[in-house]
């Protein structure tokens, strides 16, 4: 698996390594079942953060393009090219933009709009 990050690139290194390894799934360059390089490898052969690379592999996992299975590894999820399709974040952002259109049509400003989002991400129902 050839993975390269692009520092210009105005998506993040997570996204980029996620946007690759889907891919190349779909291209039949990783196939199910078969190992891939393990975080701590990966980060140190793209000199990125062990962190950056446990979300793409965090995220990767949620949307079953791949699995871990304890000390042995993440594989290739057997399910994987069916599910490169889905795109969970991208799902939220169109929610999100159909809940803010309604509401800036029911006339809530931008402001309120703002406030109303931290917090609920914040768990808070205090205005």
């Amino acid at each position: 698996m050839k993975i390269s990050i692009d520092i210009d690139d105005p998506a993040p290194p997570f996204a980029q390594l996620i946007t690759q390894v889907k891919a190349a799934v779909q291209s039949g360059r990783l196939r199910p079942g078969q190992p891939l390089p393990s975080i701590r490898q990966l980060a140190n052969d793209l000199a990125l953060n062990l962190k950056t690379v446990a979300k793409a592999y965090r995220l990767l996992e949620r949307d079953a393009v791949i699995q871990t299975r304890g000390y042995r590894g993440s594989f290739v999820h057997m399910d994987a090219v069916a599910n490169c399709s889905v795109d969970l974040s991208e799902r939220a952002h169109e929610r999100l933009q159909e809940t803010i259109a309604e509401l800036r049509a029911e006339g809530v400003t931008d402001s309120e709009i703002r406030n109303a989002f931290n917090r609920s991400m914040n768990g808070s129902s205090a205005k």
